[in-house]
């Protein structure tokens, strides 16, 4: 019988060994070639995109109309039966949320009928996921609403009614609606335009900004909205339309100003399915694996709510609002209000970009449950084309509904059939069944709306575990949320996208700089604020920047180095050049000379000539040209004792070694800032050196003139380790022997005194703007 117990291999198994020589840059491109690149000409690119054979041809048409390529793989036997089950299904679903969702876009309910149909028999051809459900969506109707409410306001439609002799401003209805129906017909037709470009010039990229945060706080700012416009239908009271800037607020005021005036049988009627259809669905939920078919509560709720409308007349005796009139068959397409594009597209586009990203982020979560691909820009083209053609039938956008979506695949939809099977259950409702909902309240298809709210309601409890995972996430989340609320969606979506971008520049602006240790006996550098028993190589620092490197964070980049060694460059150089000169002073003046015994300062003298640190320099200095020679190639040891009153910071590093193996891009104004930083150190009698450069950042490097006689490509190494093992090679070798009391004698032999010149920080600081500046004067 086994024990269970689990051999572990010896220490030495996982353990690997590695030999081999320290490389350079210089070094390892000697011994390893570089292939040649042979970039194709602009005419070449043209022959063979623009060449056509008859296999091109054949995959071109393939992958513009996806059902060439499943439908003739589709297995009948095995798929149909599902197919039609869930085509049922879904069918009633859509009929009913098509006459909720047309109260959301402003227009005749019997109009979301068709905007239930027609988008489904293009995406049928066109589209690539095999188990969205296309249709309308409450957010995207909202939006529409929106658009269609500040085109045709109620305001713009009154008319003087004579009736018991006394004139009456009543709404003329017919030529409101009419104008609705245009509005929304032509922004869908706008929208199918934009997004049938996207998809043509393969931008289905865009979609990428909008990022999980930025949509969940969307979706959960536009539920709160549906939920408001559909609170007052089931309440049923009189309000103003209000649209724009705090239109929530107004809305919310207008409501509770006139909630005296409820109509109870609306609100009773609402209240009663909104609670049913909550219960039902907590039901189907929580029994799915059990239920093959979700129980269909809003076909049964509906139902029983019709029939109880029509035999009590609910209308005659409560004044109930109810549907009234729905079309039978389809009315002759339209042609666009072209004249109103302009007035239009910006909201065109925000919905459009909408609508393509729930649907796109729908499809993707049901493709990776079933292990297939969604082409993004294929998708664009597909419901681009579907909202031509709703526009051209008086429909409003169409996208998806995650409720609807999940009715289809959970009953066992697999494939397009069962989208194509769900139109035809919608068309026989608008050829024979709608005038059987003529009845319905109103109130009932609002409650039906809001009782599908839930999943978008419950996204806030999304925050708490993005604030765990990421505060900046968390943040763009509740940002987004609020404007859409208190600015409109489309306002709010534009605030929300311009908020998160505005993220990604300050996280690249503040980067994290780090400090890093070896692991001792490995070749591996981490963070000495992270993990313990590190070492760091005595006399090295080594710095790794996390970010790439341009002019909004170059500033970061100097103050953490600065942090990081603990000394600023420039000063150091400053200080060091101040004690210098106070040394010349005394050489000339005989007060300090240089012999075998060491050092000897003048012993009647008293030290009363040596400035203290913040003292001006005596102006002779600068008037004096026998100072401002040529310079001397010698060394000080400046850790050692001066003999002069003067603070210099000691410096306890001779290397510093700069990991780039996570900065991927350099602007020029980096490049120059880097070059600055490296002969700052190199003044000081710092080396600085560069470890895992990428290629491509090496070439802007070049390409930016960065490397000169004092910078050189050998100091850049394949590897921090190798830089360290180079750096301790060299140290070793090294005589040592360039001491204070070696310079001050260089000093008294030499007729020509070494010149060191203050260096002013503001010098050498490489300001973008001021780079920029100097580019445009020229």
């Amino acid at each position: 019988m086994a024990s269970g117990r689990v051999e572990m291999p010896s220490p030495g198994f996982n353990q690997y060994l590695v030999h081999r020589s320290i490389y350079s840059e210089p070094t390892f491109q000697e011994e390893n070639e570089k292939k040649e690149r042979v970039r194709k000409t602009i005419q070449d690119r043209l022959k063979n995109n623009c060449s056509c054979t008859s296999r091109k041809a054949y995959l071109i048409v393939k992958k513009f109309f996806p059902i060439l390529d499943w439908l003739p793989k589709y297995r009948w036997k095995e798929w149909f039966i599902s197919d039609l089950i869930s085509g049922v299904s879904t069918g009633l679903v859509s009929t009913l949320q098509g006459l909720a969702f047309a109260l959301l876009a402003s227009v005749p309910v019997g109009y979301g009928l068709y905007s239930s149909f027609f988008p489904v028999l293009t995406y049928f051809f066109l589209g690539t996921s095999k188990h969205i459900s296309v249709g309308p969506f409450p957010v995207v109707s909202l939006m529409v609403g929106s658009v269609v409410l500040s085109m045709a306001p109620d305001e713009k439609f009154t008319i003087l009614a004579n009736t018991t002799g006394l004139n009456k401003t009543v709404i003329d209805t017919v030529a409101r609606d009419a104008a609705r129906i245009m509005v929304s017909g032509t922004l869908s037709f706008l929208i199918g335009i934009i997004q049938l470009a996207l998809g043509v010039f393969q931008i289905g990229f865009i979609v990428r900004y909008l990022a999980d945060p930025l949509v969940g706080g969307f979706t959960t700012a536009a539920a709160f909205q549906v939920f408001v416009s559909q609170f007052k239908t089931v309440l049923n009271v009189p309000t103003k339309n209000y649209n724009g800037i705090l239109s929530i607020i107004y809305t919310i005021i207008d409501i509770f100003s006139n909630i005296a005036k409820t109509n109870i049988a609306d609100l009773i009627a609402g209240l009663l399915t909104l609670l049913v259809c909550t219960v039902v669905k907590e039901i189907n939920d929580r029994y799915k694996h059990i239920l093959r078919v979700p129980i269909p509560i809003e076909i049964i709720v509906t139902i029983i709510a019709t029939g109880i409308s029509y035999g009590a007349n609910l209308e005659q005796k409560y004044n109930a609002g109810i549907v009234k009139s729905i079309p039978s068959g389809f009315i002759p397409p339209m042609k666009p209000d072209v004249s109103m594009f302009s007035a239009i597209g910006s909201s065109a586009f925000s919905i459009g970009i909408v609508a393509y990203a729930v649907a796109v982020s729908v499809g993707k979560v049901y493709a990776t449950k079933y292990n297939y691909a969604i082409d993004g820009n294929q998708e664009f083209i597909a419901f681009g084309i579907s909202n031509l053609f709703c526009g051209a039938f008086s429909c409003f956008c169409a996208t998806t509904a995650l409720s609807r979506t999940a009715v289809q695949e959970s009953t066992g939809g697999k494939t397009q059939i069962a989208g194509i099977i769900s139109a035809g259950i919608v068309l026989i409702a608008i050829v024979a069944l709608g005038r059987l909902l003529e009845p319905l309240q109103k109130s009932v298809l609002a409650a039906i709306v809001i009782a599908n709210l839930k999943g978008m309601f419950w996204q806030v409890f999304d925050v708490p575990r993005l604030w765990r995972q990421n505060k900046w996430d968390s943040v763009i989340w509740v940002f987004t949320c609020i404007a859409s609320i208190l600015l409109g969606l489309d306002l709010g979506l534009l605030a929300g996208l311009v908020f998160g971008l505005l993220t990604v520049v300050l996280r690249v602006q503040f980067p994290s700089c780090l400090s890093l240790g070896n692991v001792s006996g490995t070749d591996i550098y981490k963070n000495i604020k992270e993990y313990k028993n590190l070492v760091e190589p005595e006399g090295i620092k080594i710095v790794r920047f996390t970010s790439g490197i341009f002019y909004g964070n170059v500033d970061g980049l100097k103050n953490s180095i600065k942090s990081i060694v603990g000394f600023d460059a420039v000063k150091v150089f400053n200080k060091r050049s101040k004690a210098l000169r106070k040394i010349q002073k005394l050489i000339k003046k005989g007060q300090l000379k240089a012999t075998k015994n060491g050092i000897i300062s003048n012993s009647g003298t008293d030290n009363e000539g040596f400035e203290p640190d913040d003292e001006i320099e005596d102006l002779e200095e600068a008037d004096n040209p026998e100072i401002q020679t040529k310079e001397v190639e010698i060394q000080v040891d400046w850790n050692s004792e001066l003999p002069v009153k003067v603070s210099v910071p000691k410096v306890s590093i001779h290397s510093i070694i700069f990991d780039f193996g996570q900065i991927h891009f350099l602007d020029v104004v980096a490049v120059r800032s880097l070059k600055v930083i490296f002969r700052e150190f190199q003044r000081i009698d710092v080396e600085p050196y560069i470890a895992a450069c990428e290629d491509q950042v090496l070439k802007k490097m070049e390409s930016c003139l960065f490397f000169d006689e004092s910078i050189k490509k050998d100091t850049f190494f394949m590897t921090v380790h190798d830089a360290v093992l180079y750096i301790q090679n060299v140290k070793t070798f090294q005589d040592g022997h360039d001491t204070l009391l070696e310079k001050i004698s260089l000093m008294q032999e030499s007729k020509e005194f070494p010149e060191y010149t203050t260096i002013d920080p503001t010098e050498n600081e490489l300001d973008a703007q001021e780079g920029a500046l100097r580019s445009l004067a020229h």
